[in-house]
């Protein structure tokens, strides 16, 4: 049996919830509240298996909630219910908690398949979601790479180390010239003029991992 809360303040869609759980026996609402302050109150005595927010409630939001309530409930998984796709909200409701995020309009089969695979340890996404989610990561990725390539950061982690252009060659069975053409690139990249420039302002970055 999986024991499930509700938090929604639409009636319409709170009441779809519980119609769409209840026609699985294996799935048990024991708590519906259609506020953040009854949520307060009531979530930390059912303490669900599973927590279904909406992301949008009339006092504070759903993310606030989640923040609010997550360490009294350390063995209950949140999944966020929303009408929203913009990108801040979905990192937002992650970042706070959340295991799963599926939008408002799901059909009935996707609502209680995302229930079992988040209690079996899944993420469940709607297809939407996870393509944004991919979308985000790639891009935090290259802004924190500041667009390098995988070799140019593997140069510049040798440089980093005090290797010369002969020696990164050897080490990356590449050409001398080839080295120089990366480190064109990656002051270009950079906007520096030289190794020590490129090298101090990429500080923060772990260079160790492309070292090897």
């Amino acid at each position: 049996m999986i024991s499930i809360s509700i938090v929604e303040d639409n009636d319409f869609y709170r009441e779809l919830l519980v119609s769409v759980l209840e026609k699985k026996h294996f799935l048990k609402v024991i708590g519906v509240y259609s506020s953040f302050e009854e949520a307060m109150q009531g979530l930390p005595e059912d303490a669900p298996d599973i927590a279904i927010i909406d992301i949008k409630l009339k006092e504070k939001s759903g993310i606030a909630l989640i923040e609010a309530i997550k360490l009294q409930l350390t063995n209950t998984q949140f999944l966020m219910y929303s009408g929203f796709q913009n990108d801040e909200n979905i990192i937002s409701g992650l970042k706070a908690g959340a295991s799963g995020y599926i939008l408002k309009g799901a059909s009935e089969e996707e609502i209680q398949n995302a229930i079992i695979e988040l209690y079996n340890g899944g993420s469940p996404m709607s297809p939407y979601i996870a393509r944004k989610v991919i979308n985000l990561l790639h891009q935090r990725q290259t802004n924190d790479t500041h667009g390098l390539s995988a070799r140019e950061l593997e140069v510049l982690s040798l440089l980093s180390r005090g290797l010369l252009y002969k020696e990164i060659s050897y080490q990356l069975n590449i050409s001398a010239n080839t080295v120089k053409n990366h480190c064109k690139n990656i002051y270009k990249r950079l906007h520096v003029q030289n190794k020590i420039e490129a090298i101090n302002k990429f500080s923060n970055y772990n260079l160790q991992a492309y070292a090897s």
